[in-house]
């Protein structure tokens, strides 16, 4: 990839998030993409990984959280994230999470700044 991409798949729990993320929040226009495929994430890993997705210099544009745990109330997380800074977000994966209601609001917030969601 012709840009940073963080791979870590399996390998942050729910309780390391909060580190990750604020990791993530003191230089958030360094990563691209960020793999977390699989780890158990949760809605509370989620939320932490949300005030990373509200920085107005996060440069995120991939974003995989397949498998994570996630159900709506990480979904609404998601959805108020990129509802204040979603222009940099073009790939965001939710595939085998149970989300069901705040599918429909992250699709369209990805369309209307030329993103997709995969779920």
């Amino acid at each position: 990839m012709p840009f940073p991409f963080c791979r870590l798949w399996n390998s942050v729990s729910e309780k390391s998030c909060t580190a990750l993320a604020s990791a993530l929040c003191t230089n958030p226009s360094h990563i691209r993409a960020l793999d977390l495929s699989g780890c158990e994430l949760g809605d509370s890993g989620v939320e932490k990984l949300c005030d990373l997705l509200k920085k107005h210099e996060c440069k995120l544009e991939t974003l995989l959280l397949s498998q994570c745990r996630i159900t709506e109330r990480g979904g609404a997380a998601l959805t108020a994230a990129l509802s204040s800074n979603s222009s940099h977000l073009k790939e965001l994966n939710l595939s085998g999470n149970k989300l069901k209601d705040s599918l429909t609001q992250l699709e369209e917030l990805l369309k209307s700044s030329g993103g997709r969601l995969i779920y």
